[in-house]
Order: structure tokens, then C-alpha cells, then sequence
């Protein structure tokens, strides 16, 4: 692989890889750069590496994902055993970054990753089908019910 292509890529996609990935994981860093490291590796290149990319980071997020449920779990029944070490203090921020991103993870992940797919990742409908499976139109309905519910949610938040 060229490496000027390979750095334009990571350059220009590996933020909203990195943004896609972490609707599945936390490791969404770690999932991005083995990614790059598998498309690096590919003999011949994939046609379409970006489509491709993207359905490399969403199948490795969801078995991270998995991953980290299950660690989740296992440290969830040790803490059971154990007494809280200390409180949350009260959130009397409004609409903010951290807000937008919880309201983004309320939508069902289906739209979620439509979302961010296109206005961070920039693919168009037609690629993200190719992601997610199913067609453009299909993909254009999910993500224009994401973002529907998407103003629903922000727009109640504001009114509490």
C-alpha cells in the first residue's frame, strides 16, 4: 500500500472511524489502528477501502463491545460485594457536549451509527448500505427517524 494513501486515509478518516467505533466500545482508538493495521495487510487492496474500513471497525467495536460486557459484568458482581467509595455530586449543566452525546446514545444503534456514518464520517447513503447492509433508501429513512428523534430528545431535555 502507498503510504501517502494509507496516511490520507487515516488522516482523513480516522477521526470519524474512531467517533463510529465508539458507539460499540470504549477502545475505540485501539479498534481504529488495528483496522488500518488489517487494511495495510489486504492483498489485493479492497475496491472501495473506506466502505470497507468502516465495516472492518464496526465488526471489531461489536466484539469489542462484547468484550468489555463481559468484563463489565464480572466487575459488576465484585463491586456488589463491596460498598460504594463515593458519590456522584449533582449535574446542573444544561445542554452540552456530553448531553448531545448521551441523547446520541439513546437513539436505537441502528440510526445511531447511520448518523454518525454521514455527518462525521461523510459516506454517503449509498456506503453506508454497503456498511450496515440493506439499501441507500432504507439507510436515508433510518437516519432521517434518528434525527427526528434525535431533536425530540433534545428538545425535551431542554424543557426539564
Amino acid at each position: 500500500m502507498d503510504p501517502d494513501f494509507l496516511s490520507y486515509l487515516i488522516d482523513r478518516y480516522g477521526p470519524a472511524l474512531t467517533l463510529y467505533a465508539r458507539q460499540w466500545c470504549n477502545a475505540a482508538d485501539d479498534v481504529v489502528q488495528e483496522s488500518f493495521m488489517k487494511l495495510v495487510r489486504q492483498n489485493p487492496l479492497p475496491t472501495q477501502p473506506i466502505p470497507w474500513l468502516y465495516r472492518v471497525v464496526r465488526n471489531a467495536s461489536i466484539s469489542q463491545h462484547r468484550a468489555e460486557k463481559r468484563r463489565q459484568n464480572h466487575e459488576t458482581k465484585a463491586a456488589q460485594r463491596a460498598g460504594a467509595w463515593f458519590l456522584p455530586a449533582d449535574d446542573p449543566a444544561g445542554l452540552d457536549a456530553v448531553r448531545a452525546t448521551q441523547s446520541l446514545g439513546e437513539l436505537p444503534i441502528e440510526q445511531r451509527e447511520i448518523i454518525v456514518a454521514h455527518l462525521w464520517g461523510g459516506l454517503t447513503f449509498e456506503q453506508i448500505s454497503d456498511v450496515v447492509g440493506g439499501s441507500a433508501a432504507t439507510v436515508w429513512r433510518r437516519y432521517s427517524a434518528g434525527l427526528q428523534q434525535l431533536r425530540h430528545i433534545l428538545q425535551v431535555s431542554q424543557e426539564d
